[in-house]
């Protein structure tokens, strides 16, 4: 179960097919949530990689002599950019179907907790992706709910520009 779960998370995959099923349930446009998603989770898979790249930590199975992976998984280990994408999706979701975050959330958890269970990352590593994927799911969704102000929009107070 937590080595499908591990393959379900690659790359944000799950989470955008989630974003366009619930918007053709729902009869809603299906642009803005598929934007919303695959920016979010693919945004933090790219934050994790960049990551990665800069802390260098290596796998559990390259560290700890015990360690017996139930799958393979290749470059470094701090952040999980699958609990990363997880996170990013299920906070993206959630803006969009409030009552569907416990769900959300779970699914999210669980793709963590596999990575740990099958041996390709260490406990921290997931907190750590976590952690990011919520900072970028909400930086997403407070980007998008910035209200667009027009240059020719008028002025609040109704006055025009001072004179000189």
């Amino acid at each position: 179960m937590f080595v499908g779960l591990s393959k379900v998370g690659y790359f944000g995959t799950v989470w955008i097919v989630l974003a366009v099923v619930i918007s053709l349930v729902t009869r809603r446009n299906v642009a803005f949530p598929v934007l919303l998603t695959a920016g979010s989770v693919w945004t933090a898979d790219l934050l994790a990689l960049v990551i990665k790249s800069g802390v260098e930590r290596p796998r559990p199975s390259l560290s700890v002599p015990q360690a017996d992976p139930l799958m393979g998984a290749g470059g470094w280990s701090l952040p999980s950019g699958h609990a990363s994408i997880a996170f990013a999706g299920a906070v993206s979701l959630t803006y969009l179907w409030r009552r569907g975050a416990p769900l959300f959330f779970l699914l999210a958890a669980a793709i963590a907790f596999s990575r740990v269970y099958v041996g390709v990352h260490y406990p921290g590593d997931v907190l750590a992706g976590a952690a990011l994927g919520t900072a970028v799911g909400l930086a997403w969704v407070a980007a998008l709910r910035l209200p667009r102000r027009s240059a020719e929009a008028p002025r609040q107070s109704g006055a025009g520009p001072p004179g000189g």
